[in-house]
């Protein structure tokens, strides 16, 4: 049980995002834009990858592309992770469209289970397509959304043009407020934010669930009227 719990300690501090970035340093150097590329798919289109860094290895990243230009440059990294995360989501949404329907019956299921598709469900029926720009702000629900949207048959020219725009919003927003604001906050409190990363995932991940909760009060509160959904 020791051994277990030592491993599972050791996994949680090797995926944390500076850490995690340093050892795709060290591993592949000039290669390491492959790598960021294989998270962000991972995370938005494999289930396997709903445990991993989304948003905080974003602002992370950008950070480190300013503090480190040499290693990192930022508009590779920006190509990267935009790839990676509307590949993903699209690998996604066909998974879900030719197995969607079949996965969702295990029950017993240890990545499909009814409380992780059942929120994706629920968001989309709430906000209709905005879902998919929207759930690019929600950790575990970006990652089983585009399931459940291609188990419903949307259509996927349409879903395409939601993920892109909630691609390049999700990944410029949060690359670049580590890239631009990093700086900012360091010269202004005289601290290296490297040396408080987990404080920044703590407000990274406040901040990235601003979207949805925005959009839940005006869903509660506001217009009582039925919204459309786009066909």
């Amino acid at each position: 049980m020791e051994a277990i719990i030592d491993f599972i300690y050791r996994f949680i501090d090797f995926i944390k995002p500076d850490h995690l970035i340093n050892y795709l340093l060290d591993l592949l150097g000039v290669y390491v834009y492959f790598g960021l590329f294989f998270i962000i798919f991972a995370e938005t289109g494999l289930a396997v990858g709903f445990f991993l860094p989304g948003d905080s290895l974003l602002v992370v990243t950008g950070l480190m592309a300013k503090t480190l230009p040499d290693k990192l440059n930022i508009y590779l990294v920006l190509t990267a992770f935009l790839a990676g995360s509307i590949i993903g989501d699209s690998t996604g949404y066909w998974t879900g469209r030719f197995m969607g329907k079949s996965l969702f019956k295990r029950e017993d299921s240890f990545l499909f289970k009814p409380s992780r598709v059942e929120r994706a469900n629920i968001f989309f029926k709430m906000y209709g397509p905005k879902t998919i720009i929207l759930a690019r702000f929600v950790p575990i629900v970006r990652t089983f959304a585009p399931l459940v949207i291609g188990a419903s048959d949307f259509p996927y020219a349409k879903f395409l043009t939601y993920s892109v725009l909630g691609g390049v919003f999700w990944i410029c927003s949060m690359v670049l407020a580590g890239y631009f604001l990093g700086g900012v906050v360091e010269e202004a409190l005289g601290i290296k934010l490297q040396d408080h990363i987990e404080k920044v995932v703590i407000v990274v991940v406040f901040l990235s669930l601003l979207p949805p909760i925005i959009e839940f009060i005006k869903h509660k509160f506001g217009s009582k009227e039925p919204e459309k959904q786009v066909d």
